[in-house]
């Protein structure tokens, strides 16, 4: 007996998280102490069905709140990326590689020019009343004018994300994409990861 329980206690009360039977095919006179993995009472009370139902309630409330709350500000869905990409006739890869490439998907990103959010929209971009930082608004905002960029030059990838970085100004004046670092390394960085989501389908 001291074999199949070398934890059983002669006197004083059950430890918590254990179960206590007297298997009678045995003619064992003492309890058996089995130990539980779970140290609560739900588990050791007989109950575990409605522990694990109030924990299965518990973590469905948990979701529907933090889908509800990033929803309109914080996380963003692939969905919402789509949908932006859908309404405005851009890719969605390459909706997904500026966004990457901007922000490196922080909603709440800002740059030291004053570019907010996912797609680092600047402040004039935006209508009264709406939130820069609502993944929502910002990639509806910012793939907008990346498809006005688009438009403008044609369909030239090139370009039209140089002028999504340093104006379209600037690409006008140096017939092409600027000479500058930072705008050259962004095409560069943006065309790369939008040629890899293009190959994974999307």
């Amino acid at each position: 007996m001291h074999e199949l329980a070398p934890r059983m206690r002669k006197e004083g009360s059950p430890e918590r998280g254990a179960l206590l039977l007297r298997p009678p095919s045995l003619g064992i006179s003492s309890p058996v102490r089995i130990y539980s993995p779970w140290r609560t009472r739900g588990w050791t009370s007989g109950r575990p069905a409605r522990t694990l139902a109030w924990y299965g309630l518990l973590l469905l409330l948990a979701m529907a709140i933090a889908y509800s709350l990033g929803h309109g500000v914080g996380t963003r869905l692939p969905s919402d990326e789509r949908q932006a990409a859908q309404r405005y006739d851009v890719p969605v890869a390459l909706v997904m590689a500026v966004v990457q490439a901007e922000s490196g998907g922080d909603p709440y990103a800002v740059s030291d020019q004053g570019a907010m959010g996912l797609m680092q929209v600047t402040a004039g971009k935006f209508r009264s009343g709406q939130n820069p930082f609502s993944p929502v608004t910002n990639l509806d905002v910012g793939t907008r004018y990346l498809a006005s960029m688009l438009q403008e030059f044609h369909g030239n990838l090139r370009l039209a994300l140089a002028a999504y970085n340093a104006g379209p100004g600037a690409v006008q004046k140096y017939h092409g994409v600027p000479p500058y670092p930072e705008t050259q390394a962004y095409v560069k960085e943006v065309l790369v990861t939008y040629r890899r989501l293009r190959a994974r389908g999307y």
